[in-house]
């Protein structure tokens, strides 16, 4: 009875953190990802990032701009859909320093066959998000330094929003501890924290099922809620 007995209060205490989770999110938007509120505050603003994405940059123009040379092109491009977002994703030094890095043409160059090998490359998931942080680890630099997990993440989270997550440390490392999920963090960008994020999101997707969320700009949203300061 005793080994039974702390067996149900373990599996309580699993399943507080992700009940605390939903209440929180359901006490800000009480429609869900359905809300009228959510869509305007979380989830519009990154659809619009994504359709623009599409508009510009879809995996047939980046490939026919890389084709054609036009690198300086293709990254400008890229960068400038992310700065189009009313509510920014990355921090003004992260923006700066990625501006920095494609100046050159070979910065560019790098840059846009990089992401191009990240979002549409063959080979594993791993094998592709350790080459793209390789790349951004590579940029040319001035001052601040490029490679951290936003600019990382961003541009796969933009452009393909069904199959990568925006990494936000602070508050996706908040929104784990409250959730009772063991997430494997490190501060330099890696696979390994990168798989931690996304079975993050796969647990979170599981335990909202009856809400329906319909990809990642959802599941990052519902996490954002959990560790942000904003909420």
């Amino acid at each position: 009875m005793a080994i039974s007995t702390r067996r149900g209060a373990a599996d309580a205490h699993a399943l507080a953190g992700p009940a605390r989770a939903r209440r929180k999110f359901l006490s800000v938007f009480p429609g869900g990802f359905r809300d009228e509120t959510y869509l305007a505050w979380e989830r519009e603003y990154k659809v619009d990032v994504h359709r623009e994405w599409e508009r510009a940059l879809g995996r047939g123009q980046l490939r026919a701009l890389i084709d054609e040379g036009r690198h300086a092109e293709a990254a400008a491009r890229a960068l400038k859909v992310e700065q189009r977002s009313r509510h920014s994703m990355l921090f003004s030094f992260e923006k700066m320093a990625l501006r920095d890095a494609v100046r050159t043409d070979a910065g560019a160059r790098v840059f846009a066959e990089g992401l191009h090998g990240f979002l549409h490359g063959g080979g594993s998931m791993e094998a592709r998000f350790e080459a793209w942080r390789d790349v951004v680890a590579g940029l040319p630099r001035r001052q601040t330094r490029v490679l951290t997990w936003p600019a990382v993440t961003v541009f796969g989270f933009i452009a393909q929003p069904r199959r990568h997550f925006f990494l936000k440390p602070k508050a996706t490392r908040r929104a784990a501890e409250a959730y009772g999920y063991d997430l494997t963090y490190h501060a330099r960008p890696g696979w390994e924290t990168y798989a931690s994020v996304l079975d993050f999101a796969r647990t979170v997707k599981r335990d909202l099922a009856d809400l329906k969320p319909r990809d990642m700009i959802d599941l990052q949203s519902f996490i954002w809620v959990q560790g942000s300061d904003e909420y």
